[in-house]
């Protein structure tokens, strides 16, 4: 019916009464005017923006027109100079919404399986301007309509462009949207073909009314004046057209058509609107067989081309190939094309028979023949190619899976299917999909994967795995697919969606034909109510199915093609949220194939073993953590393990859980077979066929397997978990620094895209980031206006700015790295000082730039000299360049003045600015309009201009520094332009993105661009003429070193002066790394020398070395050929100093003077050297041997001659030499802690008989110290420091030994061959110089204490033999001292020039070491015993230039920071940059090098007659490398002059700490051993089992509480945010609590109860763990459950820090103390603030005492609860308490007086509470023996401790002390009271008299003291140092 009524045809502006607008609808500038030419109203829509200027039928979107004709006619006329938009949506038979859109907007055709997108081509009218003057091809035709643009009627055949473009029938038109700019007359459908120009009689004389054709209606005709033709007036357009155009790309007047009313045949004939389809012929073969074979033969060959004959011509004319006439074309195929006209084109059509592709190439007959020339494209095609992704998700983090032959990971990110190669990360994509991939599945065999997206238009796609290939794609008819999976014979493949109603929808296809013809059919599909998150296939049945999801399991089967369910029985476990399920992988063959077992785990730790047969629950289990066997005991909590996935085979069970962990089950689940922890939960696990790697996947991004047969775990793969926002390249270390919206700074490894460093920033989201140009660091903007800049190296932040107000937009170092420049969405840029630190703001401006965020994130940009910086500013309108030193104005360029149109409706505004290479001096501008605007950067004069670089606008700019290509992103993809636009087709585009791009940018060497958005993509780029990189994958070790031409090497030379190519300093190695050897110096006639003016035959002349060369002008060098060789001596250059031997005597004479032996120096070329200088303004110091106990006398004056310097030329001093240097930056330099506390002059020592407390352990281990660790296995000896102490600890007893007697940090450790005596050495503190201690390890006595240098020491080392001990001072001092060890006297001593960071003797030899230090000094040392006196004689090694210039600009930044001999004359140094290299001690020449880590390399540890070298880096890594043909490589070096490749140099296992390392020591097997970090942590390391326990740790940070809970407990806080739980039997740590970015001040726990209390019947006595209640800076207050292990409450009742805590005796309240004088009474049981206290209001509260006795009548009051609390002031508050019914009052107030200025002078002034933190705290203590006393200590008159009686209102007595207390506790027996004081004393007093004893140790000021419940220990707390002493009174 609904067909009759739209017959002929139905007027749609008529029907819908468009007039009225109430069945239609209009937006924007919509009105009806009146047209000249046809002579009647039309509508006009217009408006700059097609999206909000349209007329829509029917009104809504959601309502359908429902017209059913073929045909629609539109007659319309586009607006000149404008673009219009026209979208047709029409719906297929089976209801597939098709949207058509066709618009002079689209430069060419696109099509998916839902849109068409079809260009519009405007043809002028005949003899105007716009005709003579258009292009010939259609592409230039394309764009703006012209000004003489004709009315037009369009007729588009629905039927034909659906059957031909997407194979599906034409159902109806569901709505029309006409969209500005356009005139339009009306709207028709009909299923007639209306002809112009002829009338109804000849239609019907000519047949074409019966077969649908008419002559156009009355409604439909134009205004056509009499005498004129319609063709000259109006345009005709059948779309698509029976003319040989094919394929149908565009809509267009079909040039070869002529509407006429002539009588003449058109051609192509009337009534043929569409190309017509050829009805198939029907072959009768009822024929003999011979005929039938020949009938056969007659249809197969192929058929003669049909000749078009409308003239005879008798003869043709003779055709030579040769001929240059234009008429004749040879093409690539040797055919020949001859045309008659000049003028017409000429196409070539090609077919590939192997594609299957047909190519028409459209070319013009004067244009050379050779096809090539025809269009000039970019080149190479490609130029680019995706090479690795790093993304995981996207959809979800569920999806990873095994390839069958398990050597490739198959994964999803957003669109792209990845599958990655497990063993070196080489990826292959699978691309095609246009949303997120949602799931996976894989066949049994590996040969078909499956993969669906998410989204309303929901397809799946089916791959051949090994050739990547697309089988088929076909709808899921679900709109959110969600799981898959594929059978194993992979013939049938089921997945689960929702439906339109949000309903779970399960559906089974019929895969088997799909591998032959493409085709998918749906076997069954089924709705259901109940929730579905897994399923799975059965693999015995195809047609067997089981699903899991929220309460249920269900088996579905398919039978009769219907899909029917059965629920499983969960009886009492009905409520559970099962996550996956898998088949029992083990079948017996007398089974039947379908008694098999389902396991589904929960998210409450369950395990159903469900019967498929019986369809029941066979058995249920329940899995419980189990404690970690390789860490300390902890709290367990009991609760079951939430399961989020698992996989099964025939051995074990796999699981993956919230908790982060990976286990490893049986499958009974007994017990733990293996387990690995994650940083986030795990929710994918995929066992190898094999069974023996684990692939897991967790939320947090990362993909990691596990290796059952080596317990070891590989993390493949990190990854951000949200949109990536902006990137950076640092060219020195090949790393990119990323910010992403998941609130991370992530730092990559650009080779391998491992990553290096995270930073998080869980408050701020970081938006903008830039790497400074030579140093490890980086700049990083916040949305939040805040710019921070990170040290990556040491992972600290160097400064933080909060200049802006809105989002960082832009951030920028110039190339000279002087400045910092950034800028907000706000509208201000600032300017920051670079050079120095703390990047101090120098400039300042508001509203300097354009407001808004769009322009993130790179709204600046800085030119290549470093002098200017460009942004878009003031307004969005204009650009302005400013002067890179002052951001003052220098060119302001208006972007509106270079609009393409003068009368457009849009002005034009500036999106992104970008400064051209240097080499081109062009400022890039890119427009809102799409348009990229070339400017001279010095006057801002337009250059060029290109239009429409992207459709929806460009998100980011670069171009490589060779400033010939550019590349541009925008509309999801990358396009990579001809910077100068000189060829015909200037661009390829490459898709992959399935979000916006955010940023891309070149690589500095130009073999890589790295695109950012949804992940981080790298493509490999291949423009700069060089083969790509090759994929290495992740290797273990990579050199950026610069390979050698082969002729020779070039020795290390100075970076002053000369430039730096980074050309191949980022290139990859392909091989060994192979160092640079340092020429032999049997040659002296190239040496630079300077001539001295002496003619003396004792002259001496200096070689210069390093900078001191390159210092010097050509007039001061000379070059003398036939001059004799002169040896090599070291002059006084500051990178060679001259050394000396050392008088052993206190006085110097004239005859020492005269026999005084000059330094010899060592060679490594047999070449006799010149005896050198002796001397360099260090003088022997006469050392200072002392016994245990120094006299007063000897403090400070140390005996030292004068120094005597002899030169051979008497010259004077070089003053250089004396110069002080400033701190290294390595790691590896000692720097001590800053300390302003000194020990106390004045003390009262006990003898040991009498003391009344002994140490007896100390808990933690000195980070900050170098080497300060020594473990020997055979002795047993364990040693380590702490603070100023060292330790000697019983690894099986747990006791120890302690050796006091150093008064400074204690820096280092070395200890003797034959393990008697034991060093350590400290810097000088006060009056007492630096020690350097030698203890008897037996006795642990000090046997002597030396003293030589005047600063810090910062390494120690025996000889072989044990008879010498070298001992080197830190930066300030550089003095190397050689010691006798026999009689501890000074045998030699010698200044460096630069700073020395290790020492090592030769193993080999007794008087050899070498050092290294700063700026890559390696030296070389002999000690000369041949002599009368013993002389040090020393040769400075040849760096080779590799080392140092491989990630470093600048070569004096590199450090050699450690060494270590190995065997057969190798040792091994390590750098700062992770560099590690190997010397031949022979020659003393590097032989091989290569970057054995990412970061400063701070430990080698190496034993004799092992093959195992140990490295310990600053990147928290510990490394195992196999030594195996080291030698063999050394001896290649020597017979080649190619350095041998590096075989055996494999690193067989890697170990992560918890810091970096600082000291190690192993065994002789290097298999077990202990290593230290800087985090205050000893672990025991076990190569063999591959595990690490903590032996000792502490906190990093000032310890600020303590406190204790029961007889076994006790906790401790600091101000890194750590709590941690203590046992108090063992010593050790148990449990600790972290918040991060906060600072614990203090902790108490609640009060112990039994379970007797709780439970008075109950026959069992079980103790319960006391809560812990802990107080932030912030002002909040956690409290967490030890039991469970866990925060159980938060509550936040201050607004300031919290100073002081405590609990009430009942445990009902919290009381807490804050920073400014308010006291809150909070509740543990609701968390809510009961009452708030402010009489102290304006003092910090000191401290909080609640005493655990009631009042009594004695005292004066009567009261459940007693509790006083002091503040700052010295005020003291004392109250009773009944918390059971909220009463609180207080009973008594004390004041306390004190002097009007504090301890050090300073004025107090009144109301100033700054002043307090140079006061001692006020303390109060209730006195645990009388009720009615309180002790009180404090600022006051004088020093004294006072008791004040509650009863009498007064102090009934004081107790005078020595120094001001810090800390005050009371032993709960009563009879001592110990107090700590800022001069490092523990002081024990007597209660009663007053007498007292000091107690040393500590390092710092003693800040806390406390007994224990029991009062048999007390323990004491300097900075983070916790001394427990036993108490023997």
């Amino acid at each position: 019916m609904s067909k009759i009524w739209q017959h002929p045809f139905v007027n749609l502006f008529k029907h819908y009464h468009v007039e009225e607008w109430k069945k239609s609808s209009k937006e924007g500038e919509v009105m009806p005017v009146m047209d000249k030419t046809l002579k009647c109203t039309v509508y006009r829509i217009s408006g700059s923006i097609p999206a909000g200027n349209y007329i829509q039928l029917p009104r809504t979107s959601t309502q359908s027109l429902g017209l059913t004709g073929r045909y629609l006619y539109l007659l319309f006329r586009p607006n000149a100079g404008k673009y219009f938009v026209v979208h047709l949506d029409v719906v297929t038979d089976d209801d597939l919404v098709v949207r058509i859109s066709f618009s002079n907007l689209f430069k060419e055709f696109k099509s998916s399986s839902t849109w068409l997108q079809l260009p519009f081509v405007c043809n002028a009218a005949k003899d105007s301007v716009d005709h003579y003057t258009a292009p010939a091809d259609k592409q230039a035709k394309q764009g703006p309509a012209p000004n003489s643009t004709k009315w037009t009627v369009l007729v588009l055949d629905f039927q034909y462009i659906l059957s031909m473009y997407l194979n599906r029938k034409y159902a109806y038109l569901k709505n029309v949207r006409l969209c500005a700019n356009l005139m339009v007359k009306n709207l028709f459908t009909s299923d007639m073909q209306y002809e112009p120009g002829i009338s109804l009689k000849k239609a019907k004389d000519t047949g074409l009314l019966a077969h649908g054709v008419a002559p156009i209606p009355r409604e439909m005709s134009f205004h056509l004046p009499k005498g004129d033709n319609w063709c000259d007036l109006y345009d005709y357009i059948r779309f698509p057209t029976c003319g040989s155009k094919v394929p149908f790309d565009s809509i267009q007047v079909a040039v070869s058509k002529k509407v006429s009313s002539s009588p003449q045949k058109p051609n192509p004939p009337l009534g043929m609107l569409s190309p017509q389809r050829v009805e198939p012929k029907q072959v009768h073969v009822d024929k003999k067989a011979d005929e039938r074979a020949t009938l056969m033969g007659n249809i197969t060959k192929p058929k003669k081309e049909r000749k078009h004959r409308p003239k005879v011509t008798a003869e043709l004319p003779a055709v030579h190939l040769s001929s240059k006439d234009p008429s004749v074309l040879v093409g690539q195929q040797g055919e020949v094309h001859v045309f008659a006209k000049d003028k017409d084109d000429v196409t070539l059509h090609r077919h590939d028979h192997k594609s299957g592709l047909s190519t028409s190439t459209k070319v013009t007959t004067g244009s050379p023949p050779m096809s090539k020339q025809f269009n000039k494209t970019l080149k190479p095609d490609p130029i680019l190619a995706l090479r690795r992704i790093v993304g995981f998700g996207g959809f979800s983090t569920t999806e990873a899976i095994w390839s069958m032959d398990g050597t490739h990971i198959i994964y999803p990110c957003h669109s792209v299917v990845v599958s990655m190669d497990a063993s070196n990360g080489v990826q292959k994509f699978f691309l095609g999909h246009t949303d997120k991939v949602s799931c996976l599945a894989m066949n049994g065999n590996g040969t078909f994967l499956a993969s669906g997206q998410t989204g309303r238009l929901s397809v799946v796609r089916v791959w051949n795995f090994q050739s990547g290939q697309c089988l088929a794609m076909f709808k899921t008819h679900v709109h959110s697919l969600f799981a898959l999976s594929f059978s194993v014979s992979g013939r049938t493949l089921c997945g689960v969606g929702k439906d339109g109603h949000g309903k779970n929808m399960i559906v089974v296809w019929n895969t088997s034909k799909v591998k032959r013809s493409g085709d998918v059919d749906v076997l069954a599909k089924a709705h259901t109510d109940v929730d579905i998150v897994r399923v799975r296939v059965a693999p015995f049945d195809d047609l067997r199915i089981a699903t899991c999801g929220r309460d249920n399991v269900r088996l579905w089967r398919v039978r009769s093609g219907q899909l029917r369910s059965a629920p499983v029985n969960l009886g009492d476990y009905h409520v559970a949220e099962f996550t996956d399920l898998c088949f029992e992988a083990t079948h017996h063959p007398s089974r039947d194939p379908a008694d098999r077992l389902i396991l589904a785990c929960t998210r409450s730790g369950h395990i159903f073993e469900i019967d498929h047969a019986r369809v029941s629950v066979a058995h249920v289990r329940r899995l419980l953590p189990v404690d970690k066997t390789k860490e300390k005991s902890t709290f367990r909590s009991g609760s079951g393990i939430s399961l989020n996935c698992m996989c099964v085979n025939a051995s074990f069970c796999a699981t993956g859980s919230d908790d982060g962990m990976l286990r490893l089950w049986p499958l009974d689940f007994s017990s733990v077979y293996l387990e690995a922890e994650h940083e986030g939960p795990v929710t994918a696990v995929s066992i190898s066929n094999d069974g023996l790697r684990i692939l897991a996947g967790t939320t947090t991004g990362n993909i990691g397997v596990l290796n059952i047969s080596t317990r070891s775990y590989t993390t493949l793969m990190r990854s951000h978990t949200d949109q990536v926002l902006s990137f950076s390249f640092d060219p020195l270390h090949r790393n990119i620094a990323t910010v992403s919206r998941d609130r991370t700074i992530r730092v990559w490894d650009v080779q391998t895209l491992q990553q290096l460093y995270d930073f998080s920033t869980p408050q701020e989201c970081p938006c903008a980031i830039t790497f400074h140009p030579s140093l490890q660091c980086f700049a990083c903007g916040f949305e939040s206006g805040c710019v921070r800049v990170f040290n990556i190296a040491s992972t600290s932040l160097v400064a933080e700015h909060r200049e802006h107000r809105g989002k960082v937009t832009g951030l920028a170092f110039p190339p000279n790295a002087q400045y910092l420049y950034s800028c907000c969405s706000m509208g201000s840029i600032a300017l920051y000082d670079a050079s120095h630190e703390g990047y101090q703001v120098m400039r300042l401006l508001g509203n300097a730039v354009a407001k808004g965020n769009q322009y993130a994130p790179d709204m600046l940009s800085v030119s290549g000299d470093s002098k200017y910086v460009a942004y878009v500013g003031p307004s969005e309108f204009t650009v302005t360049v400013a002067d890179g030193k002052s951001l003052d104005e220098m060119l302001r360029i208006d972007i509106t003045s270079m609009g393409p149109d003068v009368d457009q409706a849009v002005i034009d505004t500036a999106l992104r600015v970008y400064f051209s290479p240097l080499k081109a001096r062009q400022l890039l501008v890119v427009t809102t309009t799409n348009r990229l605007l070339r400017l001279d950067s010095r006057t801002g004069r337009l250059m060029n201009e290109i239009s429409n670089i992207h459709r929806s606008g460009c998100t980011s700019i670069d171009v490589p520094s060779n400033c010939r290509h550019l590349a541009t992103a925008g509309d999801k993809v990358v396009k990579i332009w001809d910077y100068h636009m000189r060829l015909d087709i200037n661009f390829q585009v490459f898709i992959g993105h399935s979000e916006a791009i955010k940023k891309l940018m070149f690589s500095p060497d130009m073999l890589s661009l790295i695109s950012v958005g949804e992940a981080i993509f790298v493509w490999d780029f291949f423009g700069t003429g060089r083969e790509p990189a090759p994929k290495e994958g992740r290797s273990p070790t990579k050199s950026f070193l610069a390979q050698n031409d082969g002729k020779g090497s070039t020795p290390f030379r100075s970076p002053v002066r000369r430039s730096l190519n980074l050309g191949n300093s980022l290139v990859p190695r392909k091989g060994a790394p192979k160092p640079t050897t340092p020429d032999k110096l049997d040659d002296f006639s190239t040496m630079h020398m300077i001539q001295n003016t002496d003619s003396d035959t004792g002259q001496s002349a200096e070689v210069l070395i390093g900078a001191d060369l390159e210092s010097r002008t050509e007039e001061e060098i000379s070059t003398t050929e036939n001059e004799d060789a002169i040896p090599e001596t070291l002059g006084f250059s500051s990178r060679v100093k001259p050394h000396r031997r050392v008088h052993t005597h206190s006085t110097t004479t004239e005859e020492d003077e005269d026999d005084l032996v000059p330094v010899r120096l060592r060679s490594s070329n047999n070449v006799k050297l010149k005896a050198g200088i002796a001397g360099d303004n260090l003088m022997p110091k006469t050392s200072m041997v002392t016994d245990n106990v120094r006299s007063k006398d000897n403090i400070g004056n140390k005996a030292r001659p004068k120094a005597n310097i002899v030169r051979e030329d008497n010259s004077p001093p070089d003053i250089s030499s004396m110069e002080l240097h400033n701190k290294p930056s390595t790691h590896r330099h000692f720097i001590r802690r800053e300390n302003d506390s000194i020990l106390a002059q004045r003390r009262y020592i006990a003898p040991p008989n009498q003391a009344g407390l002994k140490l007896k352990s100390v808990l933690g281990y000195n980070g900050n110290g170098r080497g300060n660790m020594v473990w020997h296995a055979d002795a047993g000896l364990f040693a380590y420091t702490s603070g100023c102490v060292a330790i000697l600890e019983d690894l099986n007893t747990g006791s120890q030994r302690h050796l006091i007697g150093h008064v400074s940090e204690i820096s280092t450790l070395a200890l003797q061959n034959d393990c008697q005596t034991l060093a350590s050495a400290s810097g000088a503190s006060g009056l007492t110089s630096s020690q350097i201690c030698l203890w008897e390890v037996q006795g642990a006595v000090c046997k002597k204490v030396l003293s030589y240098h005047d600063h810090d020491i910062v390494c120690l080392a025996f000889s072989r033999d044990d008879r010498f001990l070298i001992s080197v001072g830190d930066y300030r001092e550089r003095a190397i001292v050689v010691w006798n060890i026999m009689d501890y006297s000074v045998i030699a001593a010698s200044k460096t020039a630069l700073p020395v960071h290790s020492v090592q003797w030769d193993p080999y030899a007794t008087n050899e070491f070498a050092t290294v230090g700063e700026k890559s000094t390696m030296l070389f040392w002999l000690l000369d015993e041949t002599q009368e006196r013993y002389n040090l004689n020393v040769h400075e090694a040849t760096i080779p230039h590799e080392i140092i210039a491989s990630k470093q600009r600048v070569q004096t930044d590199v450090s050699l920071t450690c060494l270590q001999y190995g065997g057969d004359s190798v040792l091994f140094v390590g750098t700062s940059t992770g560099v590690l290299s190997a010397w031949d001690t022979r020659h003393n020449t590097c032989f091989m090098h290569w970057e054995a880590e990412t970061s400063e390399i701070g430990v080698l540890v190496c034993r004799f007659g092992s093959s195992r070298l140990i490295t310990g880096s600053c990147s928290r890594n510990l490394r195992l490398w196999s030594m195996y043909g080291v030698g063999e490589l050394r001896l290649a070096a020597d017979n080649i002059s190619n350095q041998a490749s590096g075989k055996g140099l494999v690193m067989e296992d890697e170990m992560p700490l918890d810091g970096a390392v600082v000291s190690a020591s192993f065994d002789d097997t290097m298999d077990i051993g202990v290593v230290g970090t800087d985090a205050g942590t000893l672990w025991y390391i076990n190569w063999v089992e591959r595990s690490c326990v903590r032996l000792v740790s502490t906190h990093t940070m000032k310890i600020t509480d303590l406190a204790f809970g029961g007889q076994d407990l006790f906790a401790s806080s600091s101000e890194d945010g750590s709590v941690r739980v203590w046992s108090l039997s063992e010593m050790e740590q148990t449990v600790q609590f972290q918040i991060q970015q906060q600072s614990c001040n203090c902790i108490t726990f609640s009060h112990q109860l039994s379970q007797s209390a709780i439970n008075p019947d109950s026959s069992t006595q079980r103790a319960v763990l006391p809560k812990l209640f802990a107080g932030y800076s912030d002002g909040t207050l956690r409290v967490f459950d030890l039991g469970k292990v866990e925060l159980v409450l938060k509550m936040h009742p201050h607004a300031v820090a919290v100073t002081a805590i405590a609990t009430s005796a009942d445990g009902r309240v919290i009381l807490s103390g804050g920073q400014d004088g308010l006291i809150a009474v909070s509740s543990p049981a609701t968390g809510m603030t009961v009452r708030v206290i402010n009489d102290h209001k304006g003092a910090p509260i000191t401290d909080i005492k609640v005493s655990m006795k009631q009042g009594d009548d004695d005292v004066g009051f009567k009261s459940p609860s007693v509790w006083m609390a002091a503040g700052a002031d010295r005020r003291v508050s004392v109250w009773t308490a009944d918390w059971s019914s909220d009463k609180c009052e207080m009973i008594d107030w004390l004041s306390f007086p004190a002097p009007a200025f504090a301890p050090d002078g300073t004025i107090i002034k009144k109301g100033e509470t700054s002043v307090f933190d140079l006061l001692p705290p006020s303390l109060v203590q209730f006195s645990p023996i009388d009720s009615d006393t309180i002790i009180y200590a404090g600022y006051g008159m004088q020093k004294q401790i006072q008791f004040y009686s509650l009863s009498q209102k007064k102090a009934a007595r004081t107790t005078a002390v020595t120094h001001w207390p810090t800390s005050i506790d009371v032993s709960p027996t009563g009879h001592v009271i110990a107090t700590g004081s800022t001069e490092r004393l523990v002081k024990l007093m007597d209660y009663t008299e007053g007498s007292f004893q000091d107690f040393i140790g500590h390092n710092d000021a003693v800040q806390l003291v406390a007994f224990t419940p029991s009062g048999k220990l007390l323990f004491t707390v300097a900075f983070n140092e916790i001394f427990v002493w036993e108490v023997q009174v």
